[in-house]
């Protein structure tokens, strides 16, 4: 009786391995094809994309992308310039997580405001002091709880939505104890997180996202027509909004939700006239 020779099936990581060598060697062009098949059924602004665009994403795509930064090699943040621009003089503004306190420095330089920074991380805390910001160590749930409704003019939110675990509770907070807020957080929808994952399988990594999934700190992952749905919900009204996009920034556009990589917001809750 002749053996029968068993046929070694591959393991699951054997398996991931080998169609990860094949999605490597599939040409640019077919992925041209595969979008071209895709047209009636994707986003309609995804069409809008010049085919190059996608060509050279294509060719970077989950390749380690690193944070982006100034000439300096800081952190770039383009949100604090529009924040200065935006913040009438002589406003009182909260800022929740203020880090070392260099946004209200600045807005006190150049706009004369009445500051108060909330942070949590003592080495931060204490870099304020030495600023001379006005802060008190707290997280920001528990020291929005301690100020009287309209408190201050603005409350900021800079970069800080998407990693917290209750985030519409700020949201709610930030509204009440400030007449307008000012939020500004990574857009999930941004075409490059949305062909990353499609076309890897795995966690989006971009410039403004370079964070692997075990790693990183946004635990709420939104897009601009998700925190646009919130505030129609809840009653929100948009003053102002801008976005980064190829490292421009400019006003909020109707298909921002694709094109941008960051946005900041400035909103106001409607209120009625016996709130006013």
């Amino acid at each position: 009786m002749k053996s029968v020779r068993k046929t070694k099936l591959p393991s699951v990581l054997e398996y991931i391995s080998i169609m990860d060598r094949k999605i490597e060697e599939i040409e640019k062009e077919s992925f041209l094809e595969l979008i071209t098949l895709l047209q009636k059924q994707v986003d309609p602004a995804l069409l809008n994309v010049a085919s190059g665009s996608i060509i050279g994403f294509l060719g970077s795509v989950g390749s380690g992308s690193k944070p982006v930064t100034d000439a300096h090699g800081k952190a770039l943040r383009w949100q604090d310039k529009v924040i200065e621009q935006e913040i009438p003089v002589g406003s009182s503004v909260l800022d929740l997580g203020c880090g070392n306190g260099e946004l209200l420095a600045s807005l006190r330089d150049m706009k004369e405001v009445h500051g108060q920074g909330i942070e949590r991380e003592l080495d931060a805390v204490m870099e304020c002091v030495r600023a001379g910001v006005p802060v008190f160590q707290s997280d920001i749930v528990s020291g929005l709880a301690s100020f009287a409704d309209e408190s201050f003019d603005y409350v900021v939110l800079e970069e800080t939505l998407q990693t917290l675990m209750k985030p519409t509770k700020v949201l709610v907070e930030m509204l009440r104890v400030g007449r307008r807020g000012i939020v500004t957080f990574p857009n999930f929808g941004f075409w490059q997180v949305r062909l990353d994952l499609a076309l890897r399988g795995r966690m989006p990594q971009t410039g403004w996202l370079p964070y692997n999934w075990y790693d990183t700190p946004n635990i709420h992952c939104l897009s601009i027509q998700d925190f646009l749905a919130w505030m129609h919900k809840e009653g929100i009204d948009l003053i102002e909004g801008y976005v980064l996009n190829e490292g421009k920034v400019r006003k909020l556009g109707i298909s921002d939700n694709l094109y941008a990589e960051e946005v900041l917001m400035i909103v106001e809750k409607l209120r009625n006239d016996s709130e006013r």
